[in-house]
């Protein structure tokens, strides 16, 4: 996926700002003016953990049947989100992004139409787990961190930094959710 001169700087790290749900709900009115009412839309990634930080783009869940996956993406890319058929996981998710500028600055905003309920909960989970345990939250950042520097800009050097972190917090958040019966 290139997306030119902006993929530069997708790999650095940056605090947590109180503007990250803000933004949040601005894209998810628009969301919900082209799709039904009743649409599941949540905030997912590091700007939906207060106090976490990370790249400052603002991921959006939104949890779609796939006999309505096309008029959904059709009426996101009127909002002017770009579809990525490229993207991995289409199976289980499919990505859009769209550059919005926010006080002269340009920031990413990302949407991940969740095809499955297991990919719908693996973020949910995993947000809620983070929002809920301090010390991992900022093991993780620590983690971000790092994987920035590293990386200088590689993607797929930044996800190795963070995977098996990631996995191992996932499967906590996962048992975490299984045992409180939710």
């Amino acid at each position: 996926m290139k997306l030119g001169k902006f993929d530069k700087k997708k790999y650095v790290f940056k605090p947590y700002s109180e503007e990250y749900p803000k933004l949040f709900d601005k894209e998810r009115t628009e969301i919900l003016k082209v799709l039904p009412k009743r649409t599941k839309i949540e905030h997912v990634g590091s700007t939906s953990v207060p106090g976490l930080g990370g790249k400052g783009i603002i991921d959006i869940a939104i949890r779609i049947s796939r006999p309505k996956l096309k008029k959904a993406l059709r009426s996101l890319q009127k909002l002017g989100f770009e579809y990525h058929p490229d993207h991995p996981g289409n199976d289980r998710r499919w990505f859009m992004h769209k550059i919005i500028n926010e006080n002269g600055k340009e920031r990413r905003v990302h949407v991940h139409l969740c095809l499955t309920k297991e990919f719908w909960d693996s973020f949910i989970t995993f947000r809620d787990y983070l929002r809920k345990n301090k010390r991992t939250r900022n093991a993780y950042a620590k983690i971000k961190k790092e994987g920035a520097k590293k990386a200088k800009g590689d993607a797929e050097e930044y996800r190795r930094h963070k995977s098996i972190f990631l996995k191992k917090i996932a499967g906590r958040a996962r048992e975490k959710l299984s045992n409180s019966n939710i």
